[in-house]
């Protein structure tokens, strides 16, 4: 028998989410040491709350002088604030103490190109390129000094070797590249590569430009001032080998049974489609570490081959709130977010739910594996209470409320980062427990969560792959001839179900996104009518403000 805890779990987990603030001015109280400082600066520069960050980062190091982190993000502050020379000290003392660091080499050398002091600037981004040639816009900064010493052969080859997603990069290549081709005598190629630039400027102001991007260099690009609307729309094509859910090949004893499982896999259920998504974000109070904001969502898909009873239609509205610090000098942050969302079969109302999640993220101490360097860590917890109404389903000719009902889960994640977060992996535990009208969809689940994502050294691409395996054990047994065993038999339902994404994301400009992604979904069932297998193949481009 179930019982309803949803009140009991909400109440401590809210009542944990309101003392945060409260344990955080605990761990505060004491002296602050280097790292709490730069946990807090860490948050504060991500933020491009740049003065803050700087105290705070002043401080670390009056505590720990040679601390390589605090040093590094104190260059990178300067230089987000355009101020190179101020960032070249701390930069280089940083490299004095870690000189195996390539971050801190090229951001030593992009300090000196901001300068400008190219003499100083080509040693240690010369040195970066020979490891890892493929970093952002490293292309571009050596082909651009190789030009300048007249070796227009290795300019040539930096300029091909650039990857970069910044528009003004991109052009300046072109320029300079072309440049290169008209100096090595290939003029037709110059002529070629020179039309493609699209800044309509002349030369001088074009070097203006490449002026202002050596101000702005940095590991990371500073960003736009935050805006309180974000937007992101998606348009793609797909192809689903089982729209439907028809059942997989398979028998059982019951004449009657088998009669309906042959009706079900006669189904058309191969089709491709369309599908179009939308998301609004409003952030509409931010003070301290809290912010609020409200959004909206839309999903619509479109199915050919005559399945247009299966399209799907979602509206979703949500009402999240988030705070944010450091406590027991670990950043964290802590979500309350509510949703409601309505989805369409075919423009037919068919499902409401009623969304309420509280998780909490904390990011513990990196730790040394030797081979692999430093490893960072990302934990999560998230408690989610779900209850859903559904209005067109029906069993026996009967019109019912067979699903409707509530879910509680629980669940940890923790992610391993590598490389400065290039190279991700992932792994959680779920728990849920769904209650519903119709016992025998009533259930208790386990669900175990891995994945990885690397950030490709070449060309921006972000490849991801992700595996869940959910095991279900239903309440009750089944009651209708239909939902019988193999054995014929009326019996509670056991099902595992198997879950692969692979994601290739490729970056392009204009804040434009390309998406190929692959979903399979193999369910397997002591009850024959829910095994299926589905293939999703999915091209998606998303354009986000």
């Amino acid at each position: 028998m179930h019982i309803d805890v949803r009140w009991f779990c909400a109440l401590i987990l809210m009542c944990a989410f309101l003392l945060v603030p409260f344990w955080s001015s605990l761990a505060s109280a004491g002296q602050p040491e280097a790292e709490i400082l730069l946990a807090r600066a860490t948050l504060a520069y991500e933020n491009e709350e740049y003065e803050q960050a700087k105290t705070l980062l002043l401080e670390a190091i009056d505590q720990d002088p040679d601390n390589s982190r605090v040093l590094y993000y104190l260059g990178l502050v300067h230089l987000a604030q355009k101020q190179p020379a101020q960032a070249v000290p701390y930069l280089g003392k940083g490299l004095s103490i870690r000189p195996s660091n390539l971050f801190l080499r090229y951001q030593l050398g992009l300090a000196y190109f901001a300068l400008p002091d190219n003499e100083k600037a080509a040693p240690p981004l010369f040195e970066v390129y020979e490891k890892q040639p493929t970093l952002d816009s490293l292309g571009f900064y050596v082909g651009y000094l190789l030009y300048r010493k007249k070796d227009y052969e290795g300019a040539l080859a930096a300029f091909d070797a650039n990857q970069t997603q910044d528009f003004d990069t991109q052009q300046l290549t072109l320029f300079y590249r072309g440049l290169t081709l008209g100096v090595l005598g290939l003029s037709d190629q110059a002529i070629e590569e020179l039309e493609e630039v699209q800044l309509e400027r002349s030369v001088a102001p074009i070097t203006s430009a490449a002026i202002r991007i050596r101000e702005r260099l940095a590991a990371k690009k500073k960003a736009d001032e935050k805006k309180p609307w974000q937007l992101q729309v998606s348009l793609g094509g797909f192809y689903d080998d089982n729209v439907a859910i028809n059942p997989d090949p398979g028998s059982t004893k019951s004449v009657a049974a088998n009669n309906a499982l042959r009706i079900l896999r006669r189904r058309d259920t191969k089709a491709p489609g369309f599908l179009a998504a939308l998301r609004a974000d409003y952030s509409f109070w931010r003070e301290g570490p809290y912010e609020v904001s409200g959004n909206y969502s839309f999903f619509q898909t479109v199915n050919g081959n005559g399945l247009s009873e299966l399209n799907i239609q979602d509206h979703l509205l949500g009402l999240s709130g988030f705070y944010r610090d450091v406590a027991f000098k670990l950043p964290y942050q802590v979500d309350l977010q509510y949703t409601y969302d309505y989805l369409f079969l075919d423009m037919n109302g068919f499902l409401a739910r009623h969304t309420p999640t509280l998780s909490a993220t904390v990011i513990p101490p990196s730790f040394t594996v030797p081979t692999l360097g430093s490893v960072g860590n990302l934990t999560s917890v998230l408690y989610r209470y779900r209850n859903q109404t559904f209005f067109s389903e029906q069993q026996g000719g009967v019109k019912q409320n067979l699903r409707d009902g509530y879910n509680n889960m629980i669940g940890l994640l923790h992610v391993f980062r590598f490389a400065d977060d290039q190279v991700l992996f992932r792994l959680g535990y779920q728990y849920d427990n769904e209650s519903t009208k119709a016992k025998e969809f009533s259930y208790s689940g386990n669900r175990l969560l891995t994945g990885g994502q690397w950030l490709i050294p070449w060309g921006g691409l972000t490849l991801r792959y992700d595996y869940d395996i959910h095991w279900r054990g239903y309440e009750k047994k089944q009651t209708f001839a239909l939902f019988t065993d193999k054995n014929g038999n009326l019996d509670k339902r056991k099902d595992t179900q198997h879950t692969h994404l692979v994601q290739l994301t490729k970056p392009f400009p204009y804040n434009l996104t390309l998406t190929v992604q692959y979903q399979g979904i193999f369910n397997k069932s002591k009850i024959r009518v829910y095994d299926y297998s589905k293939n999703l193949g999915t091209l998606i481009l998303t354009w986000a403000y």
